[in-house]
Parts: C-alpha cells; sequence; structure tokens
C-alpha cells in the first residue's frame, strides 16, 4: 500500500504508541507526584492559616480579657485614690482640730498665766505703794516730829 507523500501509517502509529508511552510515563513521573506535592503544600498552608486565625482569635480575646481587667484595674486605683483622698482628708481635718485645740489651750494657759501675773504684778504694785506710803508717813512723821522736837528744844531753851 502505497500512500501518497510517503505516509507511512506504521510510523505514524509507532510515534503516537510512544508519545503516549512517553506521556503516561511522564504523568507517573511528574504529574502525579507534583500534583500530590502542591496538594500537600495546599494543605499544609490551610492548616498554618486556620491555625494562624485561631490564634489571632486567642489573641484577641486575650487583649479584650487585659482590657476588661485594665479597666477593673484602673477604676480600682481610681477608687482607691478617692478612698486615700477621703482618709486623708480626714486625718488632715482631725490634725487641723487637735492643732485648733492646742492652740485654744495654749491661749488659755496663756491669758491665765497673765492674769496670774497681772494679779501678782497689782499685788506686788501694792505692797510697795504701801511701802512706799509708809516709808513717805515715816519721814513725815520724823520731819513733823524733828520739827517739833526742834520747836520744843527751842522752846524749852526759851524758857
Amino acid at each position: 500500500m502505497n500512500v501518497p507523500l510517503n505516509i507511512d501509517w506504521q510510523q505514524i502509529l509507532l510515534h503516537l504508541l510512544n508519545f503516549s508511552v512517553l506521556t503516561f510515563g511522564l504523568y507517573l513521573l511528574l504529574y502525579k507526584p507534583v500534583k500530590t506535592f502542591m496538594d500537600e503544600r495546599a494543605k499544609h498552608y490551610e492548616t498554618l492559616d486556620t491555625q494562624a486565625k485561631e490564634k489571632l482569635e486567642e489573641a484577641e480575646k486575650l487583649e479584650a480579657s487585659y482590657n476588661r481587667r485594665l479597666k477593673d484595674v484602673e477604676t480600682e486605683i481610681e477608687n482607691k485614690k478617692a478612698g486615700a483622698a477621703v482618709e486623708a482628708k480626714k486625718a488632715a481635718d482631725l490634725i487641723l482640730r487637735n492643732a485648733r485645740q492646742q492652740a485654744e489651750g495654749l491661749l488659755s494657759d496663756a491669758r491665765e498665766a497673765a492674769q496670774d501675773e497681772r494679779a501678782k504684778i497689782l499685788d506686788d504694785s501694792r505692797q510697795e505703794i504701801a511701802y512706799m506710803a509708809m516709808t513717805a508717813a515715816e519721814k513725815l512723821l520724823e520731819q513733823s516730829a524733828s520739827g517739833a522736837l526742834d520747836q520744843f528744844l527751842t522752846a524749852v531753851k526759851k524758857e
């Protein structure tokens, strides 16, 4: 059988058989392992993605928890500050009240001491005035007595 253009069907069929064997061999050797590797790799990245999402959700939950705790701690700190301020105000008021009481006590003691000192000064000045009056009276009596004595003596001498 002679085919025009020198086409040999047997050669075509052999080339077709070789091509199909080559395709099947390459499929077994290259395509199938590459496909399984790519599938495994895709699964690996999907698991990594799901793990990352889970960790992100856990981190968001932790962040929300920490934010709640932080707010609770801040409110507790504010409450403690307010309590400490109230206690400090009470302590300051108590100290101020005690200081005023001490000041009033010191003032009353000073007034009493001043009254006692005034009374003592008045007594001393009365005694001194009395002493001065007695001294002046004695001097006057002495002068008048000496004058009377002088008069008596002069009167006695004249007679």
